[in-house]
């Protein structure tokens, strides 16, 4: 059965704060609602390393950019609330926008270095939302163990380096990435694509797994394994925004070979919809196998 939802930082503050005095550890999952199992799978790694699960659904406008799908995100409140309650959610923070950003606030969070490339590249100012809206939720929530999803691998990197340099008292943990039996990489904007979309989009999954096994195979060279994802996904006739190897820690580009792992990021469009997958090479298990693991 589905909760009612709470929209004041102070009775948020209030529960933490009791949760805390009666010994048990806060866990937290940040969303934006429209959640699919996925989101579910935070919550429940938050319900395994805590006693008192907070999780948060706020559409942040400050990481929209213009022309981006704000006005559009899908918005699901009772749907979202009755699968939180199965997922063992304790409380659901449901803020509208003046409670996280009244009247006259000025302060925005942020993070150099890791923002430049890949997302922070085409969508500029979206880390600085996201980074200033999980500093107030931090600010909120207290000390407690936060999880986040590792499809979104350059936002984590952001928000771990965040939490480090702004010595917040919270542990922050990466969740592997959930897929759908077919391998496609569980996102809330997966309603909008269209039948005939959906299925080009499992280009993504597999020339990620189609790289990871050629990187098993021996291959280093970073412009060979981008070139196979690249591939995969021209080849269903799916508009690129990028395919990069990166370093897992800098987020750097690697500009010759790989040496034991690489963060391997795609994002892609389908009209206005809007995808991004990654692939660890030497850590990662592959796309495929992990989605029929699920």
């Amino acid at each position: 059965m589905a909760f009612h939802p709470v929209s004041d930082v102070a009775s948020v503050r209030e529960a933490c704060e009791r949760a805390r005095f009666k010994g048990q550890r806060v866990g937290f999952v940040p969303t934006m609602g429209a959640l699919h199992a996925g989101h579910l799978a935070l919550v429940v790694e938050a319900r395994r390393r805590s006693g008192f699960v907070v999780a948060s659904i706020f559409v942040n406008p400050t990481q929209f950019g213009p022309g981006e799908d704000f006005a559009r995100y899908p918005r699901d409140l009772d749907g979202d609330l009755r699968m939180l309650a199965s997922a063992g959610a304790d409380m659901v923070f449901a803020p509208d926008a003046l409670e996280i950003y009244p009247p006259g606030e000025k302060t925005r969070v942020h993070v150099s270095s890791l923002t430049a490339g890949l997302e922070g590249a085409l969508r500029p100012g979206h880390f600085d939302g996201v980074t200033t809206v999980v500093a107030k939720f931090f600010a909120i929530v207290g000390p407690c163990v936060a999880v986040f999803g590792r499809k979104d691998y350059q936002q984590l990197a952001v928000v771990r380096r965040m939490a480090r340099d702004l010595m917040f008292p919270v542990d922050i943990i990466g969740h592997a990435i959930v897929r759908d039996p077919d391998g496609l990489a569980m996102s809330s904007r997966n309603r909008y694509l269209s039948p005939d979309e959906r299925r080009r989009a499992l280009s993504l999954s597999r020339g990620l797994d189609s790289a990871l096994g050629l990187f098993e195979r021996g291959e280093r060279d970073a412009r060979a394994l981008e070139r196979v994802v690249i591939e995969s996904i021209v080849a269903a006739h799916v508009d690129v925004d990028y395919v990069k190897a990166t370093d897992t820690e800098s987020l750097s580009p690697i500009l010759g070979s790989v040496s034991t792992t690489a963060l391997l990021s795609v994002a892609c469009r389908f009209g206005s919809t809007r995808l991004i997958d990654n692939v660890v090479l030497g850590e990662d298990r592959a796309p495929l196998v992990a989605a029929r693991e699920t």
